[in-house]
């Protein structure tokens, strides 16, 4: 029943059998395991508001919430540096060369 609410027609059989394979297949992947520790110092009031962000919007787990967060940044960062055939400025509406 909530197959039919939850998903759009078409989606009944693909959506739950691809959450199922990309589930296990990270579960048992070598390469996606966690093997390597890194520790981040804060000082009381950084900790502080970690806390009251992770509290305010219910997040238990705070190694998943700060990997995240770093790793989207690093992403990001590394797609606008991606290097490209032509450089091109970003587009200005007020300046013309």
């Amino acid at each position: 029943m909530c197959q039919e609410r939850c998903f759009p027609s078409g989606f009944g059989y693909f959506w739950p059998n691809l959450f199922n394979r990309l589930h296990v297949d990270q579960n048992n992947n070598e390469k996606l395991r966690r093997t390597h520790r890194t520790a981040i110092l804060f000082n009381k009031r950084e900790q502080e508001a970690i806390s009251l962000y992770c509290d305010k919007y219910k997040i238990r787990n705070k190694s998943k919430f700060m990997r995240k967060v770093i790793m989207t940044d690093i992403l990001k960062k590394f797609d606008e540096d991606y290097p490209t055939l032509f450089e091109f400025e970003k587009p200005n509406l007020f300046y013309t060369k």
